[in-house]
């Protein structure tokens, strides 16, 4: 898979722009930027040392295209350990592909999705699981999902398994050992060592599969359904939580037929809040239709915030209760955020009344943005952010849970072999099995179609 042509792509967003930055690389790269690029300073690129800047024009036969700044990067001492140039141009789309379109004919290909970092990681510059961390932290949208990308991609991650694997390795070699003295019936391994290793494997390998569910929120935001009946305000707090007009605000019930979804930063963490139709009987197809997407919403939500108007406790209280019931009972193991909204409209007494009533409830006001702070910290509150604020290694990507499991799995065998004196010869297999596994995460182990479908998702030009 490894090649050595040289690449070309747009390294910056496509569009005009001050400025755009085009990359190029393989053996040849400095070779060819050479035979476009002028230097006012009359420079041969070939000549020049690592890591330095240099101004001049493209030139295209004796057509100047544009002044540009170059910028050398000589392998290994590079982003893919190759030779690689960087020419800033201007940002016009029109310069861009004329630069581009030049390459090609000096000899570049256009890269694929993904070639650069591919080549990082092939030359050995990542190993699989830094660089599947690059498209996360370009697409990281929150202070969360970023700071858990560049743990990664500095190696947090693949340094926990990698030593791991190392001393799983030492003692497979031991019981390789074992194997070919076994007319001799010695054992390399000390048995009680083992059983410590494992023990300590199988804790690191618990922890950070336990991390997943904490990771995959926050890489995806956490989504929060907004609940309740119809003209209670839950269009009113969305736009109050968003602080805009996202969703259509009416004194006429049923106004929201459909769902509404936006997106919102709370303390580093990315929220998704779904603003669904309100919860009623009625015979108006479309409106049904919205309840029914309610319920819908409410299955796929990992909280759930049922709103309800505060100032008609007195007159629903008890239907209120029920409804509450009736969503606890379907949803048990959601966490349910009970919020009385329009509560400026409410006395004293009516105020304590209620928090006797419902012990668990926030009271806010979504129109006069009362109480929303609190609501905030509370959606907060479901999150563990324990382990992100200790800068513990955190688990986002879906592989690499798939190959943890396993890799436990298999780490259990062994130890079940071990407190069962099982012999050398089939643990060694599983221990084998494990140590795949790991190799699956940081890359040691693997394959064509593997890279293919990881690089295949990210952008052209990285």
């Amino acid at each position: 898979m490894i090649s050595h042509d040289s690449i070309v792509a747009l390294a910056t967003p496509s569009g005009a722009g001050a400025i755009a930055v085009i990359r190029i690389s393989g053996d040849d790269a400095i070779t060819i930027g050479n035979t476009v690029f002028k230097s006012i300073k009359n420079k041969n690129l070939t000549n020049q040392k690592t890591h330095t800047l240099h101004l001049g024009h493209i030139i295209d036969d004796n057509k100047t295209l544009d002044e540009v700044l170059v910028s050398i990067f000589k392998g290994p001492n590079s982003y893919t350990g190759e030779n690689t140039i960087e020419i800033s141009c201007h940002g016009s789309t029109y310069i861009q592909q004329q630069i581009i379109q030049l390459l090609l004919r000096k000899g570049c290909r256009m890269a694929d999705p993904g070639e650069f970092t591919l080549r990082a990681f092939l030359n050995g510059k990542l190993d699989l699981s830094q660089a599947e961390a690059v498209a996360d932290l370009i697409s990281s949208d929150n202070e969360a999902s970023h700071q858990i990308a560049m743990q990664q991609m500095r190696g947090g991650f693949s340094n926990e398994i990698a030593k791991l694997r190392e001393e799983l390795l030492n003692f497979a070699s031991l019981i390789e050992l074992e194997l070919d003295f076994a007319e001799e019936d010695v054992e390399f391994a000390d048995r009680t060592q083992f059983h410590e290793l494992l023990n300590r494997i199988e804790f690191v390998l618990k922890r950070l599969i336990d991390s997943f569910a904490v990771g995959n929120v926050i890489k995806n935001g956490i989504p929060v359904a907004i609940v309740g009946e119809p003209n209670v305000g839950k269009s009113t707090l969305l736009n109050a939580l968003l602080n805009e007009e996202r969703a259509i605000v009416s004194e006429i019930a049923g106004t929201t037929r459909d769902t509404i979804e936006d997106e919102l930063v709370i303390g580093g963490i990315g929220f998704r809040f779904i603003d669904t139709a309100g919860i009623r009987e009625t015979e108006d197809v479309v409106e049904s239709i919205g309840i029914r997407k309610t319920f819908e919403k409410i299955e796929q939500a990992q909280v759930v915030v049922f709103l309800f108007d505060s100032s008609e406790f007195k007159v629903s209280g008890l239907k209120l209760k029920v409804e509450l019931e009736k969503i606890k009972n379907q949803f048990p193991l959601k966490p349910l955020l009970i919020i009385g909204n329009k509560a400026d409209k409410l006395e004293e007494t009516e105020i304590q009344n209620i928090k006797l009533e419902i012990p668990e409830i926030l009271l806010i006001s979504a129109k006069e943005k009362l109480g929303v702070e609190d609501l905030k910290n509370q959606l907060l509150s479901f999150v563990n952010t324990g382990a992100l604020r200790n800068n513990e290694t955190i688990v986002t990507n879906t592989r690499h849970y798939d190959s943890l499991l396993k890799a436990l799995e298999e780490i259990q065998k062994v130890k079940f072999g071990l407190e069962t004196n099982l012999s050398s010869d089939l643990m060694a297999l599983d221990i084998k099995e494990a140590l795949y596994q790991f190799g699956m995460i940081t890359g040691q182990v693997t394959n064509d179609e593997l890279l293919g479908n990881i690089f295949a998702n990210f952008c052209i030009g990285k």
